[in-house]
Protein backbone atom coordinates (compact mmCIF):
# COMPACT_ATOMS: atom_id res chain seq x y z
CA UNK A 1 0.00 0.00 0.00
CA UNK A 2 1.54 3.12 -1.31
CA UNK A 3 1.21 6.18 1.49
CA UNK A 4 0.98 9.39 0.53
CA UNK A 5 1.02 12.63 2.32
CA UNK A 6 -0.83 15.25 0.68
CA UNK A 7 -0.28 19.32 1.78
CA UNK A 8 -3.33 21.43 1.29
CA UNK A 9 -3.93 25.01 2.86
CA UNK A 10 -5.18 27.92 0.43
CA UNK A 11 -9.00 27.53 -1.44
CA UNK A 12 -7.30 26.33 -4.95
CA UNK A 13 -4.98 23.70 -3.12
CA UNK A 14 -8.36 22.32 -1.38
CA UNK A 15 -10.29 22.29 -4.95
CA UNK A 16 -7.30 20.58 -6.95
CA UNK A 17 -6.45 18.25 -3.74
CA UNK A 18 -10.41 16.70 -4.86
CA UNK A 19 -9.63 15.66 -8.17
CA UNK A 20 -6.85 13.32 -6.55
CA UNK A 21 -8.51 12.38 -3.65
CA UNK A 22 -11.33 11.43 -5.87
CA UNK A 23 -9.16 8.82 -8.13
CA UNK A 24 -7.83 7.02 -5.14
CA UNK A 25 -11.48 6.75 -3.62
CA UNK A 26 -13.07 5.66 -6.87
CA UNK A 27 -9.79 3.86 -8.61
CA UNK A 28 -6.37 3.42 -6.53
CA UNK A 29 -8.46 2.54 -2.68
CA UNK A 30 -6.87 -0.75 -2.63
CA UNK A 31 -3.54 0.84 -3.22
CA UNK A 32 -2.81 3.97 -1.68
CA UNK A 33 -3.74 5.18 1.48
CA UNK A 34 -3.87 9.14 1.46
CA UNK A 35 -3.31 11.09 4.86
CA UNK A 36 -4.10 15.17 4.42
CA UNK A 37 -2.49 17.82 6.37
CA UNK A 38 -4.06 21.37 6.44
CA UNK A 39 -2.13 24.23 7.30
CA UNK A 40 -4.92 26.53 8.21
CA UNK A 41 -3.76 28.48 5.41
CA UNK A 42 -6.85 29.65 4.86
CA UNK A 43 -8.48 29.14 7.83
CA UNK A 44 -12.25 31.39 7.40
CA UNK A 45 -15.08 28.42 7.07
CA UNK A 46 -16.40 30.19 3.30
CA UNK A 47 -12.40 29.98 2.30
CA UNK A 48 -11.56 26.56 3.48
CA UNK A 49 -14.31 23.96 5.45
CA UNK A 50 -17.12 24.45 2.65
CA UNK A 51 -14.90 22.95 0.07
CA UNK A 52 -14.07 19.92 2.14
CA UNK A 53 -17.84 19.66 3.12
CA UNK A 54 -19.01 20.30 -0.82
CA UNK A 55 -16.43 18.93 -2.54
CA UNK A 56 -16.47 15.53 -0.44
CA UNK A 57 -13.26 15.63 0.37
CA UNK A 58 -11.55 13.39 3.16
CA UNK A 59 -11.13 15.57 6.12
CA UNK A 60 -7.88 16.63 7.34
CA UNK A 61 -6.32 14.28 9.69
CA UNK A 62 -4.25 16.97 10.76
CA UNK A 63 -5.18 20.70 11.06
CA UNK A 64 -1.95 22.46 12.01
CA UNK A 65 -4.02 25.66 11.70
CA UNK A 66 -0.97 28.07 11.34
CA UNK A 67 -3.46 31.19 9.93
CA UNK A 68 -2.49 34.58 9.18
CA UNK A 69 0.94 35.99 9.40
CA UNK A 70 3.74 37.56 7.46
CA UNK A 71 5.28 35.36 4.82
CA UNK A 72 8.06 34.41 6.67
CA UNK A 73 6.82 33.99 10.20
CA UNK A 74 4.14 31.61 8.54
CA UNK A 75 6.35 29.95 6.10
CA UNK A 76 8.31 29.03 9.20
CA UNK A 77 5.52 27.61 11.21
CA UNK A 78 4.44 25.85 8.22
CA UNK A 79 7.57 23.88 8.05
CA UNK A 80 8.03 22.97 11.57
CA UNK A 81 3.88 21.86 11.62
CA UNK A 82 4.90 19.50 8.63
CA UNK A 83 8.42 18.04 9.18
CA UNK A 84 6.61 16.97 12.40
CA UNK A 85 4.01 14.80 10.73
CA UNK A 86 6.12 13.39 7.90
CA UNK A 87 8.61 12.33 11.55
CA UNK A 88 5.58 10.70 12.50
CA UNK A 89 3.92 9.57 8.99
CA UNK A 90 6.77 8.44 7.24
CA UNK A 91 4.89 8.75 3.79
CA UNK A 92 6.39 7.29 0.60
CA UNK A 93 5.74 10.68 -0.88
CA UNK A 94 4.43 13.89 -0.05
CA UNK A 95 2.53 15.79 -2.71
CA UNK A 96 1.90 19.35 -3.38
CA UNK A 97 -0.02 21.78 -5.73
CA UNK A 98 0.35 25.08 -6.75
CA UNK A 99 2.81 27.84 -5.22
CA UNK A 100 1.44 29.29 -2.02
CA UNK A 101 3.45 29.49 1.31
CA UNK A 102 1.78 25.52 2.04
CA UNK A 103 3.53 24.29 -0.87
CA UNK A 104 6.93 25.74 0.27
CA UNK A 105 6.59 24.50 3.42
CA UNK A 106 6.16 21.20 2.26
CA UNK A 107 9.44 21.53 -0.25
CA UNK A 108 11.42 22.89 2.29
CA UNK A 109 10.36 20.35 5.08
CA UNK A 110 10.60 17.05 2.95
CA UNK A 111 13.70 17.99 1.03
CA UNK A 112 15.48 17.83 4.60
CA UNK A 113 13.91 14.49 5.21
CA UNK A 114 14.75 13.37 1.74
CA UNK A 115 11.03 12.22 1.49
CA UNK A 116 10.20 12.44 -2.42
CA UNK A 117 8.13 14.79 -3.58
CA UNK A 118 5.39 15.00 -6.26
CA UNK A 119 4.63 18.51 -7.33
CA UNK A 120 1.40 19.10 -9.28
CA UNK A 121 0.83 22.13 -11.50
CA UNK A 122 4.78 21.70 -11.76
CA UNK A 123 6.61 24.05 -14.67
CA UNK A 124 4.59 27.32 -14.82
CA UNK A 125 6.28 30.54 -14.53
CA UNK A 126 4.91 33.98 -15.05
CA UNK A 127 9.16 34.87 -15.20
CA UNK A 128 8.58 37.62 -12.66
CA UNK A 129 10.57 36.45 -9.40
CA UNK A 130 8.70 39.98 -7.64
CA UNK A 131 5.68 37.40 -7.10
CA UNK A 132 6.17 35.20 -3.99
CA UNK A 133 4.12 32.49 -5.76
CA UNK A 134 6.87 32.79 -8.53
CA UNK A 135 9.97 31.74 -5.88
CA UNK A 136 7.40 28.93 -4.09
CA UNK A 137 7.42 26.81 -7.65
CA UNK A 138 10.90 27.22 -8.46
CA UNK A 139 11.92 25.83 -5.36
CA UNK A 140 9.67 23.39 -5.16
CA UNK A 141 9.87 22.34 -8.48
CA UNK A 142 13.56 21.73 -7.59
CA UNK A 143 13.25 20.17 -4.78
CA UNK A 144 11.06 17.42 -6.40
CA UNK A 145 11.33 13.59 -7.29
CA UNK A 146 7.96 13.79 -9.68
CA UNK A 147 6.77 16.79 -11.40
CA UNK A 148 3.38 16.83 -13.49
CA UNK A 149 2.75 20.02 -15.50
CA UNK A 150 -0.74 20.11 -16.62
CA UNK A 151 0.48 22.00 -20.23
CA UNK A 152 3.38 21.34 -22.79
CA UNK A 153 4.19 24.77 -22.05
CA UNK A 154 4.99 24.10 -18.33
CA UNK A 155 6.75 20.60 -19.45
CA UNK A 156 8.68 23.38 -21.99
CA UNK A 157 9.96 25.31 -18.73
CA UNK A 158 11.58 22.82 -16.88
CA UNK A 159 13.70 21.50 -19.92
CA UNK A 160 14.69 25.07 -19.99
CA UNK A 161 15.89 24.87 -16.76
CA UNK A 162 17.83 21.64 -17.34
CA UNK A 163 15.45 18.82 -16.20
CA UNK A 164 15.95 16.32 -18.35
CA UNK A 165 12.69 14.55 -20.80
CA UNK A 166 14.17 11.18 -21.13
CA UNK A 167 14.90 10.49 -17.52
CA UNK A 168 15.62 6.69 -16.62
CA UNK A 169 14.43 5.62 -13.03
CA UNK A 170 15.51 5.18 -10.17
CA UNK A 171 13.78 8.54 -9.72
CA UNK A 172 15.40 11.10 -7.20
CA UNK A 173 15.38 14.71 -6.32
CA UNK A 174 18.73 14.87 -8.16
CA UNK A 175 17.15 12.75 -11.06
CA UNK A 176 13.62 13.81 -11.48
CA UNK A 177 11.29 12.79 -13.75
CA UNK A 178 8.95 15.36 -15.51
CA UNK A 179 5.48 15.14 -16.90
CA UNK A 180 2.81 16.44 -19.46
CA UNK A 181 -0.79 15.00 -18.07
CA UNK A 182 -2.81 17.67 -18.24
CA UNK A 183 -5.02 19.78 -15.24
CA UNK A 184 -6.71 18.13 -11.94
CA UNK A 185 -8.83 21.81 -12.29
CA UNK A 186 -9.57 20.53 -15.67
CA UNK A 187 -10.56 17.11 -14.22
CA UNK A 188 -12.67 19.25 -11.21
CA UNK A 189 -14.48 21.31 -13.81
CA UNK A 190 -16.00 18.26 -16.28
CA UNK A 191 -17.05 16.41 -12.88
CA UNK A 192 -18.62 19.01 -10.80
CA UNK A 193 -19.98 21.33 -13.77
CA UNK A 194 -23.71 19.36 -13.89
CA UNK A 195 -23.84 18.98 -10.61
CA UNK A 196 -23.47 23.23 -10.28
CA UNK A 197 -26.24 23.95 -12.47
CA UNK A 198 -28.25 21.49 -10.54
CA UNK A 199 -27.58 22.47 -6.84
CA UNK A 200 -26.04 26.70 -7.22
CA UNK A 201 -28.16 29.00 -6.39
CA UNK A 202 -26.22 31.68 -6.65
CA UNK A 203 -27.75 33.02 -9.82
CA UNK A 204 -31.11 33.42 -8.39
CA UNK A 205 -30.30 34.34 -5.22
CA UNK A 206 -28.55 37.60 -6.49
CA UNK A 207 -30.31 38.47 -9.40
CA UNK A 208 -28.47 37.51 -12.02
CA UNK A 209 -29.15 36.46 -16.06
CA UNK A 210 -26.91 34.13 -17.22
CA UNK A 211 -24.97 35.73 -20.28
CA UNK A 212 -25.82 39.08 -19.31
CA UNK A 213 -23.31 39.69 -16.29
CA UNK A 214 -18.79 40.73 -15.30
CA UNK A 215 -17.27 37.93 -13.21
CA UNK A 216 -14.40 39.59 -11.42
CA UNK A 217 -12.15 38.35 -8.63
CA UNK A 218 -9.08 40.19 -7.46
CA UNK A 219 -7.00 39.45 -4.42
CA UNK A 220 -3.12 39.50 -5.37
CA UNK A 221 -1.52 41.59 -2.94
CA UNK A 222 0.22 43.29 -5.71
CA UNK A 223 -3.15 44.86 -6.33
CA UNK A 224 -5.06 44.65 -3.44
CA UNK A 225 -2.37 46.48 -1.48
CA UNK A 226 -1.00 48.66 -3.77
CA UNK A 227 -3.58 52.06 -4.03
CA UNK A 228 -2.81 52.87 -7.42
CA UNK A 229 -3.45 49.82 -8.69
CA UNK A 230 -6.30 48.61 -6.69
CA UNK A 231 -7.94 52.08 -8.03
CA UNK A 232 -7.32 51.28 -11.08
CA UNK A 233 -9.45 48.02 -11.49
CA UNK A 234 -11.78 49.34 -9.43
CA UNK A 235 -12.34 52.47 -11.56
CA UNK A 236 -12.54 50.39 -14.77
CA UNK A 237 -15.29 48.28 -13.29
CA UNK A 238 -16.96 51.46 -12.05
CA UNK A 239 -16.49 52.90 -15.48
CA UNK A 240 -17.59 49.85 -17.42
CA UNK A 241 -20.52 48.60 -15.52
CA UNK A 242 -21.85 52.73 -15.76
CA UNK A 243 -21.44 52.88 -19.46
CA UNK A 244 -22.35 49.39 -20.75
CA UNK A 245 -25.59 48.90 -17.85
CA UNK A 246 -23.50 45.86 -16.91
CA UNK A 247 -23.75 44.17 -14.07
CA UNK A 248 -20.10 43.19 -11.87
CA UNK A 249 -20.38 40.51 -9.49
CA UNK A 250 -17.37 40.42 -7.39
CA UNK A 251 -16.61 37.88 -4.38
CA UNK A 252 -14.12 39.08 -2.68
CA UNK A 253 -11.50 37.56 0.06
CA UNK A 254 -12.41 39.19 3.78
CA UNK A 255 -8.72 40.65 3.42
CA UNK A 256 -9.32 42.57 0.28
CA UNK A 257 -13.09 43.57 1.25
CA UNK A 258 -11.03 45.01 4.50
CA UNK A 259 -8.60 47.13 1.84
CA UNK A 260 -11.29 48.91 -0.32
CA UNK A 261 -12.40 51.62 2.24
CA UNK A 262 -8.49 51.76 3.18
CA UNK A 263 -6.46 52.20 -0.43
CA UNK A 264 -9.41 53.51 -2.37
CA UNK A 265 -9.79 57.10 -3.15
CA UNK A 266 -12.59 58.29 -1.29
CA UNK A 267 -14.52 59.38 -4.05
CA UNK A 268 -14.19 56.20 -6.04
CA UNK A 269 -14.98 54.04 -2.93
CA UNK A 270 -18.02 56.76 -3.10
CA UNK A 271 -18.94 55.87 -6.27
CA UNK A 272 -18.59 52.14 -5.94
CA UNK A 273 -20.88 52.06 -3.11
CA UNK A 274 -23.25 53.77 -4.99
CA UNK A 275 -23.17 51.93 -8.47
CA UNK A 276 -26.56 49.72 -8.60
CA UNK A 277 -24.73 47.65 -11.19
CA UNK A 278 -21.67 46.14 -8.59
CA UNK A 279 -22.44 43.91 -6.16
CA UNK A 280 -19.61 42.90 -3.85
CA UNK A 281 -19.83 39.69 -2.45
CA UNK A 282 -18.23 36.93 0.05
CA UNK A 283 -16.22 34.27 -1.41
CA UNK A 284 -18.48 31.61 -2.74
CA UNK A 285 -18.35 28.00 -2.62
CA UNK A 286 -16.76 25.55 -5.70
CA UNK A 287 -19.74 24.78 -6.75
CA UNK A 288 -21.54 28.36 -6.86
CA UNK A 289 -17.83 29.74 -8.51
CA UNK A 290 -18.24 27.56 -11.29
CA UNK A 291 -21.80 28.62 -11.97
CA UNK A 292 -20.98 31.92 -11.88
CA UNK A 293 -18.01 31.58 -14.35
CA UNK A 294 -20.38 29.10 -16.96
CA UNK A 295 -23.03 31.53 -16.97
CA UNK A 296 -20.72 34.60 -16.75
CA UNK A 297 -20.12 37.08 -20.57
CA UNK A 298 -16.72 38.13 -19.37
CA UNK A 299 -14.50 37.57 -16.66
CA UNK A 300 -11.79 39.89 -15.23
CA UNK A 301 -9.42 38.26 -12.74
CA UNK A 302 -6.16 38.42 -11.15
CA UNK A 303 -6.31 34.78 -10.28
CA UNK A 304 -4.58 31.93 -12.30
CA UNK A 305 -7.18 29.18 -11.57
CA UNK A 306 -9.98 31.35 -12.56
CA UNK A 307 -8.06 32.22 -15.60
CA UNK A 308 -8.42 28.28 -16.60
CA UNK A 309 -11.98 27.91 -15.58
CA UNK A 310 -12.74 30.89 -17.71
CA UNK A 311 -11.00 28.80 -20.59
CA UNK A 312 -13.04 25.68 -19.44
CA UNK A 313 -16.12 27.43 -20.28
CA UNK A 314 -14.79 29.22 -22.79
CA UNK A 315 -15.47 32.88 -21.69
CA UNK A 316 -13.34 35.67 -22.21
CA UNK A 317 -10.52 36.67 -19.57
CA UNK A 318 -9.52 39.89 -18.61
CA UNK A 319 -6.17 39.48 -17.14
CA UNK A 320 -5.42 42.00 -14.42
CA UNK A 321 -1.94 41.17 -14.23
CA UNK A 322 1.57 42.60 -16.06
CA UNK A 323 2.18 38.28 -17.09
CA UNK A 324 0.37 34.93 -17.10
CA UNK A 325 1.58 31.68 -16.25
CA UNK A 326 -1.40 30.15 -18.57
CA UNK A 327 -0.05 31.23 -21.91
CA UNK A 328 -1.78 28.99 -23.69
CA UNK A 329 -4.90 31.27 -23.17
CA UNK A 330 -3.56 34.55 -24.24
CA UNK A 331 -2.16 32.16 -27.30
CA UNK A 332 -5.63 31.31 -27.97
CA UNK A 333 -6.94 34.59 -28.07
CA UNK A 334 -9.41 33.93 -25.20
CA UNK A 335 -7.43 35.76 -22.41
CA UNK A 336 -5.73 39.93 -22.74
CA UNK A 337 -3.37 41.08 -20.64
CA UNK A 338 -4.13 44.08 -19.08
CA UNK A 339 -2.70 45.05 -15.92
CA UNK A 340 -3.68 47.32 -13.65
CA UNK A 341 -4.34 50.09 -15.64
CA UNK A 342 -7.67 51.49 -16.30
CA UNK A 343 -7.38 52.18 -19.61
CA UNK A 344 -5.84 48.91 -20.68
CA UNK A 345 -8.08 47.23 -18.97
CA UNK A 346 -11.34 49.06 -20.55
CA UNK A 347 -9.70 48.68 -23.60
CA UNK A 348 -9.98 44.69 -23.26
CA UNK A 349 -13.42 44.68 -21.79
CA UNK A 350 -14.69 46.63 -24.62
CA UNK A 351 -13.20 44.47 -26.79
CA UNK A 352 -14.26 41.09 -25.46
CA UNK A 353 -18.13 42.29 -25.19
CA UNK A 354 -18.19 43.17 -28.57
CA UNK A 355 -15.95 40.16 -30.18
CA UNK A 356 -16.12 37.46 -27.89
CA UNK A 357 -13.37 34.78 -28.66
CA UNK A 358 -14.57 31.39 -30.64
CA UNK A 359 -11.06 29.62 -30.07
CA UNK A 360 -10.38 27.01 -27.32
CA UNK A 361 -7.98 24.39 -28.11
CA UNK A 362 -7.90 21.31 -26.11
CA UNK A 363 -4.57 22.31 -24.54
CA UNK A 364 -5.50 20.94 -20.32
CA UNK A 365 -5.84 17.65 -21.10
CA UNK A 366 -8.89 14.57 -21.34
CA UNK A 367 -9.94 15.41 -17.75
CA UNK A 368 -8.08 12.40 -16.49
CA UNK A 369 -4.76 14.16 -15.20
CA UNK A 370 -5.61 12.55 -11.43
CA UNK A 371 -5.57 9.29 -12.63
CA UNK A 372 -2.74 9.44 -14.42
CA UNK A 373 -0.84 10.94 -11.11
CA UNK A 374 -1.99 7.84 -9.35
CA UNK A 375 -0.93 5.20 -11.87
CA UNK A 376 2.28 7.08 -11.79
CA UNK A 377 3.53 7.57 -7.94
CA UNK A 378 2.65 4.28 -7.88
CA UNK A 379 4.49 2.65 -10.75
CA UNK A 380 7.78 5.05 -9.15
CA UNK A 381 7.08 3.37 -5.84
CA UNK A 382 7.22 0.07 -7.36
CA UNK A 383 3.83 -0.94 -5.24
CA UNK A 384 3.01 -4.41 -6.25
CA UNK A 385 -0.43 -3.81 -7.78
CA UNK A 386 -2.71 -4.82 -10.61
CA UNK A 387 -1.39 -4.34 -13.83
CA UNK A 388 -4.55 -3.53 -15.35
CA UNK A 389 -4.47 -0.11 -13.79
CA UNK A 390 -1.92 0.75 -16.43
Amino acid sequence: MLKILTVIGARPQIIKAAALSRAIAEVFSGNIREVIVHTGQHYDNNMSQVFFDELGIPAPVYNLCIGSASHGVQTARMIEGIEKVLMDEKPDFLVLYGDTNSTLAGAVAASKLRIPIAHVEAGLRSFSKSMPEEINRIVCDHASTLLFSPTATGFSNLVREGFSATASPPYTSDNPKIYHCGDVMYDNSLHFAERAEKISGILEKHRLEAGKYLLSTIHRDNNTDIPERLNAIFQALDDISRRRHLQVIMPLHPRTAGLLHQNLSNSLYTSVGKNKFIKIIPPVSFLDMIRLEKSARLILTDSGGVQKEAYFFEKPCVIARSETEWTEITDAGAGIIADADTARLLKAMKYFLEHPPVNFPAVFGDGRAAEFICRELLRTAGSNISSDLF
